[in-house]
């Protein structure tokens, strides 16, 4: 008999599914279709906003979904004192980054909805953190995968644009600079616009600052001394940071280049990184303006994982993959066999007992009862 086996992708999908579900989030299944409408007056929150629309028998103009996050808000409603947690595993339709062409992509993330607090949204980042850990298995065969959540608070960012005495069209420039680390741009334009030292100086801080938590937070603390504003977005950070397991917190990295659309997000944003793969393969953060723009009173917080960035980096070895593998015979009592694998699953391990070991498989752990041999 044929052995189905599945693929990486469908691998890393069922890891994270099982994750969110353990932390109480329950799936969500949305529409093929949208009414375009919802897409075109919030296209600068999605990542493409080239849309495949077409009309319906009754004249609606409706769009194959290119995003998910837009549904979630657009059929939930705000109940106080209540915290939707939701994920989902949709097939999203989007033009590939530097083509025409359209794709069909699986995306796999989370939205937390409601009151948040500070643990709230360090749940949200601890289970992107988990995210890398979990996909990133499947790049390097069980071994440790190394990563790194990339973190930034926007309203640092606006704090320090916003004390400026300079137009929109100067402040959105200087943005650009931040964005792009660029300081030589950044100082130029500050001399041009006649911005004080100290401010200039403030926002070459940031576009220069990178670390871990240790390293920044102290450096941003003396930068929001004297102005309380400041103060209370890098306290919030600060806040955020301390609430993460000590685990997680080794593998953040504090970066205000890190930026999203401020229309949409405002507070902690981020984005997580694998190593070997160049491009970031997690995004997300705090959308409370697009909240507001749906006239929905709630917060929100969420991320995506996009699947189809890791696709040539799986190991290219066929086969499965396994926390771990029980080989038995004729000898070994079946009841015993029945007993670890059940132990196993129910521990949140992927298990499986075989008689002999393919030699394209990976795994962590073998456990060798043939011959009568007893259980652990």
């Amino acid at each position: 008999m044929d052995t189905y086996v599945m693929s990486r992708e469908e691998l890393v999908s069922y890891q994270l599914r099982t994750l969110y579900s353990r932390y109480g989030y329950s799936q969500y299944k949305m529409s093929k279709f949208e009414e375009y409408d919802l897409y075109v007056r919030n296209k600068n929150f999605l990542v493409s906003d080239n849309v495949i629309t077409f009309t319906d028998h009754s004249g609606r103009l409706l769009a194959l979904k290119p995003d998910v996050t837009l549904s979630i808000v657009k059929s939930g409603r705000d109940v106080p004192g209540k915290v939707s947690r939701i994920y989902y595993n949709e097939n999203v339709y989007r033009t590939a980054p530097g083509s025409r062409d359209f794709r069909e992509i699986t995306q796999i993330g989370l939205e937390c909805i409601g009151e948040l607090d500070t643990y709230l949204v360090s749940e949200v980042l601890t289970l992107a953190a988990k995210s890398l850990k979990r996909a990133g298995q499947y790049i390097s065969f069980f071994q440790s995968p190394d990563y790194v959540l990339e973190l930034s608070h926007l309203d640092v960012v606006s704090c320090l644009l916003d004390s400026l005495t300079v137009n929109d069209e100067v402040k959105a420039e200087l943005l650009s600079c931040i964005g792009e680390k660029n300081v030589h741009d950044l100082a130029r334009i500050c001399r041009e616009s006649s911005v004080d030292e100290a401010r200039a100086s403030a926002l070459q801080t940031l576009v220069t600052t990178y670390g871990t938590p240790d390293e920044v937070l102290p450096v941003l603390s003396s930068l929001a001394e004297e102005n309380e504003t400041l103060r209370e977005a890098v306290d919030e950070l600060t806040r955020t940071v301390e609430a993460l397991s000590d685990e997680v917190r080794r593998n953040v990295r504090i970066d205000f280049s890190l930026l999203n659309d401020m229309t949409y997000y405002s507070g902690i944003v981020f984005r997580g990184y694998i190593k070997g793969i160049p491009d970031g393969v997690l995004s997300g953060g705090r959308y409370d303006r697009l909240m507001r723009k749906m006239d929905r009173t709630s917060d929100a917080i969420g991320f995506a994982v996009y699947l189809d960035r890791l696709a040539g980096y799986y190991t290219t070895a066929p086969g499965e993959a396994f926390d771990a593998v029980l080989l038995y015979d004729d000898a070994t009592a079946p009841p015993e066999v029945s007993e670890w694998v059940a132990k196993r699953v129910e521990k949140g391990e992927r298990a499986v007992a075989v008689r002999d070991l393919p030699g394209n498989w990976h795994y962590k752990e073998v456990i060798d009862m043939r011959g009568g041999k007893g259980n652990e």
